[in-house]
């Protein structure tokens, strides 16, 4: 008999809290039913949703909370006034090995701080990463870091540098997984001192992966490399622009296609094609950064993920 995959669900999480954590784990459920989740919030607010999805309701556990942590809040008042909240409390229950991983959609960086202070780094690694994969030419990149850390020095970006490269051999099983250091240029006397000698070091050293240098953010899309490794502040910039640039590209081809009547039956004959360039690059469909690192899996959902968002990031949790 397969063992059930318990996950912890910050379910008052995120812009649209319940409204989309809730209906996201049904999903999920349908996808994969060997996922048991234990529900952290405010149970009036759990109850009226849960109530919806009977299936759901049956695979579940609600454990009441009514304290959030505010979009808003900073990491340091979220550790001191924060113990009982529906995030500390999910990620507790990680900890005392009551679920196997915890899915948040909300306040980064409390989510970090809280998460590092309960799980704990794992030996030698002096910070956390958010990683996360983004569509390419040639499949999936994975990305990291995507906010955690707005500035890093040599040594921090070559311990993302084989982070990602295992996360990769992991997550996307590749083999032998090429990383590559976000940079102005691929030339080697590009970019800041810390990024020169990051990349000193990883063109010497073995690690579980092929290191290719410097990479620029075209790459990115194009797949150049299978993981890139920038800090957090360059990360969630890159990560936010390809993310613009995608709602662009939409509102552009609906714009394109009310033009004229032409257009518009030019629209329908490529609806099949376009529903299917969608599944490609909708980013509801890659979201989930994991923080690697920790000695626990969490996932961080994007904040403002709907239901089908947060379904993503729990599947990406139940298959780590």
């Amino acid at each position: 008999m397969t063992k059930k995959v318990k996950i912890a669900i910050d379910a008052m999480g995120g812009d649209h809290g319940v409204d989309a954590t809730i209906p996201g784990a049904a999903k999920a459920l349908d996808k994969d039913g060997d996922l048991h989740f234990l529900f952290y919030g405010d149970e009036a607010k759990i109850r009226p949703v849960l109530s919806k999805y009977p299936k759901l309701k049956a695979s579940s556990e609600t454990i009441h909370t009514d304290h959030a942590v505010r979009g808003d809040e900073k990491p340091a008042a979220a550790l001191r006034t924060g113990r009982q909240s529906s995030m500390r409390l999910a990620i507790n229950s990680v900890s005392n090995n009551e679920a196997d991983c915890i899915v948040s959609s909300g306040n980064t960086g409390a989510l970090m701080a809280m998460a590092k202070m309960v799980l704990k780094t794992l030996p030698n690694i002096r910070r956390p990463a958010i990683a996360s994969v983004l569509p390419s030419k040639t499949g999936r990149t994975v990305m990291l870091d995507l906010g955690a850390n707005l500035s890093c020095d040599s040594e921090v970006l070559i311990q993302f540098a084989l982070m990602g490269a295992v996360y990769a051999r992991v997550s996307e099983n590749k083999k032998n997984p090429s990383v590559g250091l976000l940079n102005v240029g691929s030339e080697d006397m590009k970019g800041h001192e810390e990024l020169r000698a990051a990349h000193g070091v990883l063109s010497r050293v073995q690690f579980p992966g092929s290191f290719k240098g410097f990479v620029e953010g075209n790459d990115i899309p194009m797949g150049t490399v299978d993981v890139v490794v920038t800090d957090g502040f360059t990360g969630n910039i890159a990560l936010k622009t390809a993310e613009g640039v995608g709602k662009l590209t939409e509102f552009y081809l609906k714009e394109t296609f009310k033009s004229s009547l032409l257009a518009t039956l030019g629209g329908v004959l490529a609806m099949p094609a376009l529903k299917k360039m969608k599944q490609k690059v909708d980013p509801r469909f890659y979201n989930g950064g994991m923080f690697l690192g920790l000695d626990g899996v969490c996932l961080k959902s994007h904040g403002s993920s709907d239901d089908v968002g947060f379904c993503s990031a729990i599947i990406v949790a139940a298959n780590l």
